[in-house]
């Protein structure tokens, strides 16, 4: 008898779009810094006016990734291109309550916010009175329940119109096919209803993934908040809405993250000539920034992730979705790269820096040949091999 086939690996669950032109949207009531977090974020110009709706359509930004190792690998080959990976954030005009019934300027920026993968949800933590609230005194647990509100009332509007779609071919048609999806929709339904939390925080099983990634549920993408402070409360880490913050956190979407920063500190950063100003003026108020933090933990809400390819021409971070395997991560390269793979010799990014050479990590036997079943690790750095037809081929940055 023939050998029998290995089983093969079952591929890892995740939430949303495939592909890795992802983005993650921010969303919070009018006049809370979402613009002027967007501005900051992405070294923009989009207007921030100090009225509601000042943001009338969605703008969409590029945003490089932070990484050490990147910045290694660069001062390392001091290359003639330098590509780092990407973070698309999408800046969403302000909701109010009703927004899900059409009030403000509803309905289209909940379609804008379907459109995103995952979401920075804002809110404003200090008083100025220079700064119109629209919902007049700042009490920010109160916007966490009026946004939250909204999104779970939109999916659960959405998913009454396709219960009652897909309830036509199950009883009128006799659409048997369509009955576990039916099912589903409607305890999904009943949970949003009578439970009144998100949805991502739910165990589901492959099937189910499939039927929510089919109908992307605004409650089921990934979610951090983002706790805006004035200067003055973030430099001194004291301010009476954080620990309530959390305490709604832990009780309506528990294991989510919190980011307290402050937007109008990024700015005065941002306004700064030099990075040394900036160094300077940090260490003298002995604070950080924590843009970098909002940026790499936005990226990794996507489950995106990349690998390396480095050398004198360039150096580059190539984003694929965790638990993609290599001739899939080789196809990010050029699709011949895939479908002519060999093999991926491959370096741990850690390896490299400790022993300070490609040919060091050889000589201590860390440097590994990789075949079509290996999973790419974030921060590995890739030679593929591949046959093009006519021979050999490397691809090496």
């Amino acid at each position: 008898m023939p050998p029998k086939k290995k089983a093969e690996e079952s591929k890892p669950i995740l939430f949303g779009r495939l592909g890795t032109s992802l983005r993650i949207g921010i969303v919070g009531l009018p006049n809370v810094g979402k613009s002027t977090f967007f501005n900051v974020l992405t070294k923009s110009q989009a207007s921030a006016e100090n009225f509601p709706f000042c943001t009338i359509g969605m703008s969409i930004r590029r945003v490089p990734v932070p990484d050490e190792r990147f910045d290694f690998l660069c001062d390392y080959f001091k290359p003639a291109s330098k590509v780092p990976a990407f973070l698309n954030v999408t800046d969403i005009a302000g909701l109010v309550q009703g927004a899900h019934e059409g009030a403000g300027l509803g309905n289209a920026f909940l379609s804008h916010i379907r459109a995103c993968d995952a979401l920075f949800h804002l809110m404003r933590a200090f008083t100025d009175g220079d700064v119109t609230h629209v919902e007049g005194e700042v009490d920010p647990v109160r916007d966490l329940d009026i946004i939250f509100d909204e999104l779970r009332l939109k999916d659960i509007n959405y998913l009454e119109k396709q219960i009652n779609d897909i309830e036509k071919k199950v009883v009128r048609g006799g659409d048997k096919k369509v009955k576990p999806e039916f099912d589903f929709l409607q305890r999904i339904h009943k949970y949003l209803t009578e439970e009144k939390k998100p949805l991502r925080h739910q165990e589901y099983n492959a099937v189910e993934i499939e039927v929510l990634n089919k109908h992307l549920l605004i409650t089921a993408k990934p979610i951090i908040y983002l706790v805006n402070l004035s200067e003055k409360a973030y430099i001194k880490k004291k301010n009476k809405w954080v620990t309530k913050i959390k305490e709604w956190v832990d009780a309506n979407d528990p294991g989510s993250m919190i980011i307290p920063f402050s937007a109008s500190l990024e700015l005065k950063l941002f306004e700064m000539e030099t990075d040394e100003e900036r160094k300077k003026y940090l260490e003298e108020a002995s604070t950080v920034s924590n843009l970098d933090k909002i940026i790499t933990n936005g990226f990794k809400a996507l489950y995106l992730e990349y690998f390396f390819t480095s050398g004198e021409d360039e150096v580059k971070a190539w984003t694929i979705q965790k638990g993609t395997k290599a001739p899939q991560a080789a196809g990010r390269i050029h699709t011949d790269f895939e479908k002519g793979f060999i093999m991926a010799e491959v370096m741990k990014f850690d390896d490299f820096k400790e022993l300070g050479s490609e040919g060091a990590v050889k000589s201590a036997g860390k440097y590994r040949q990789q075949g079509r079943n290996y999973t790419v690790e974030d921060g590995d750095i890739i030679l593929f091999k591949f046959n093009a037809g006519a021979g050999l081929q490397d691809k090496k940055k």
